[in-house]
């Protein structure tokens, strides 16, 4: 059942704030897994819920569809950050982030070399990667992305093996 609300278009679902409270935490995690930042991947979480609040999804498919969902758009907003950074360079915006510590700025590189890496593989592999490091079990991440949970190993181990190509063929020079 859905509760009408004057203004807006779709009706919001009524078990919406019960699902929310269940996934919520692992929804962020998801999102916070591929962006690397809890402020952006709740604003991920945000989006996810809204657009569940507004979907037909039964609430027995709610936790695979939310985790997937989360993992779709953290990686829309980080491929978008990504152009955004670009389109900056270009126009000779400085980054705003500037770490004193060299350790951190290591870290900070490698962070930003892996997501980058991640944002070129193939959706259903980074998916397979961000849901499966999220702490999904295999059978959820069966479930998520439509696979014979038989299957979820092999998928896995060739995105990671894919990710590690990825990582390589764009090292720094040093």
């Amino acid at each position: 059942m859905a509760v009408s609300t004057p203004g807006r278009r779709a009706p919001v679902r009524a078990d919406l704030e019960q699902v929310f409270r269940a996934a919520y935490a692992r929804v962020v995690a998801v999102a916070a897994r591929v962006l690397g930042s809890r402020d952006e991947a709740e604003d991920v979480a945000q989006e996810v819920f809204l657009s569940f609040g507004r979907s037909g999804v039964p609430a027995g498919e709610a936790p695979a569809w939310l985790s997937v969902a989360a993992a779709h758009t953290a990686l829309n907003h980080l491929r978008s950050g990504r152009r955004r950074a670009s389109r900056e360079r270009v126009a000779g915006v400085a980054d705003p982030v500037s770490p004193d510590v060299a350790d951190a700025v290591v870290t900070l590189d490698e962070r930003r070399r892996v997501r980058a890496a991640l944002a070129r593989l193939p959706r259903r592999q980074a998916l397979a990667l961000v849901l499966r490091h999220s702490g999904l079990s295999y059978a959820e991440v069966a479930a998520a992305l439509g696979l014979s949970p038989g299957s979820v190993g092999t998928v896995v181990r060739r995105a990671e093996s894919a990710l590690r190509k990825e990582l390589s063929h764009h090292a720094s020079p040093e």
